[in-house]
């Protein structure tokens, strides 16, 4: 079914079974989120029982209301207990405080905004952070107002210079920012160096270990990243990747509560009740937080260690055998569970991702960025690992494929044009145009995405990011019309 067909008639109350048949229905289009085949976006421990479990719990608390804890306190004490357990895999001290968010972005926008209001003297806050790190930062810059200053990364380690971090700094400075790992490429920054320049600076420092932070406590030879780094004061931890728990919650974790303060809100200055906030939202249902309690507690610190290892091993087996595939390489190698691969000049990833999508893989594509060739990310879980026999042929012979078919050519032309285009003065005329240009222009101004990918993709990869973002803003915008 189309995502914006109407299964069911409004004019009158559906069945029960007719409503499940048409979620059945609008649901036969979506990616798996079981099995380990989608490598990215979803994350799948294989252990049925604690889906189960969690699908329970997120069914038995989802009218509870995360507003108002004393109205409450099972969800009060559920993100405490779960804060206690992150403190204790983060390596955190008795003062440790944390916060249940709804996803990684949120935590990221709290962290950022703490250091903005714990620094109320400083006019125009920056943060510092390489380039490498999740677009989320970036967002919280949008929204808070905080510029944020990026610093380049050794093309060959894909991490930054310690020493180019501490140039960056300014007396606007308000945070430095470390991945643990980096989404894009896997690896962790150096941030043992970072902290140590925010701490000589009187600076905070976050890691963000969104997708690390429940994966990296259970690997050995982890360089150091946790509480136990002087200099540390905020980790990020989703739950909802490598906790493998029901989309979509987080952890926001400062060494003390004097730092998460900022982020708190309160207001009275209206006639109802007096509002307070630790996070962004203030309703929330208890559900996510509910379901994340409950498949922590059953899976264990001890099946957390075994998923963690599972997944790691299915890592470094793809990256040893993409060494033997002709055309394509690890682009450096993994600290964690994520693969960054690449090509050489017979072909594309773009093609690549298509004909895995074929063969049943997501594989998402990452395009050119600052002089970093596009590359195929994979997020490896535990499900994963015992399709790797399955995934290693699929990508050898979707990389073969891709170099008979050759990489795919943008016209010079429409390169040219598109890097003169200024995409401020874009109106949606000609962002239409642009649009069927790309091939995503359906009837009626509707946006079609077509089955194979790498024709779009390529064009966007050329086009410069500001005009990739407004074309990729005008499909979101079409496709929510």
């Amino acid at each position: 079914m189309s995502r914006d067909a109407r299964p069911l008639d409004w004019s009158r109350p559906a069945g029960a079974d007719e409503v499940r048949a048409a979620l059945a229905d609008l649901r036969a289009g979506d990616l798996p989120t079981h099995g380990g085949r989608t490598l990215s976006y979803v994350y799948d421990s294989g252990i049925a029982s604690a889906d189960e479990i969690g699908r329970e719990a997120l069914t038995a608390f989802a009218a509870t209301n995360g507003l108002d804890p004393t109205a409450f306190p099972s969800l009060a004490a559920m993100e405490s207990d779960l804060v206690g357990l992150a403190r204790e895999l983060l390596d955190g001290p008795d003062t440790t405080v944390g916060v249940a968010t709804s996803g990684g972005t949120e935590s990221l926008v709290l962290a950022v905004l703490a250091a903005r209001e714990g620094n109320p003297h400083v006019a125009h806050p920056q943060v510092v952070a390489p380039e490498t790190v999740h677009a989320a930062v970036h967002k919280a810059g949008h929204l808070l107002g905080v510029e944020v200053v990026t610093v380049p990364v050794d093309p060959r380690t894909l991490r930054p210079d310690p020493d180019d971090m501490a140039a960056a700094v300014t007396d606007s400075t308000v945070l430095l920012l470390a991945s643990a790992p980096s989404y894009a490429h896997g690896v962790l920054d150096p941030v043992e160096e970072i902290a140590a320049v925010a701490a000589e600076r009187g600076i905070r420092c976050h890691v963000d270990a969104c997708i690390g932070g429940w994966v990296l406590p259970f690997l050995d030879d982890v360089p150091p990243w946790t509480f136990a780094v002087d200099g540390v004061t905020s980790i990020s931890v989703d739950l909802h990747k490598y906790a493998y728990t029901p989309k979509g919650i987080s952890l926001l974790v400062h060494r003390n509560p004097a730092l998460r303060r900022g982020h708190f809100y309160a207001c009275a200055d209206w006639p109802g009740y007096t509002v307070l906030n630790t996070t962004l939202q203030s309703t929330k249902s208890g559900g996510h937080l509910a379901a994340a309690w409950a498949v922590v507690h059953a899976i264990g610190r001890d099946g957390y260690r075994d998923l963690a290892t599972r997944a790691r091993t299915a890592t470094l087996e793809v990256a040893a055998a993409v060494d033997g595939i002709d055309g394509l390489r690890v682009v450096v190698a993994p600290d964690s569970t994520l693969l960054a691969l690449a090509t050489d000049e017979r072909c594309d990833v773009f093609t690549i991702a298509d004909e895995m999508a074929s063969r049943g893989w997501l594989l998402q594509p990452q395009m050119f960025f600052a002089g970093h060739p596009p590359t195929l990310h994979l997020s490896l879980c535990a499900a994963t690992a015992a399709h790797v026999p399955e995934l290693v042929p699929a990508l050898t012979e979707a990389t073969a494929e891709a170099v008979r078919r050759g990489p795919v050519r943008v016209d010079p032309q429409l390169a040219s044009a598109a890097a003169a285009l200024d995409p401020a003065g874009l109106d949606d005329a000609a962002l239409d145009g642009l649009l069927a240009i790309a091939g995503l222009a359906g009837d009626g101004g509707a946006v079609e995405v077509p089955e194979r990918m790498a024709e779009v993709n390529a064009l966007l990869d050329i086009a410069p990011p500001p005009l990739r973002e407004a074309l990729l803003t005008a499909v979101l915008d079409r496709l929510a019309r």
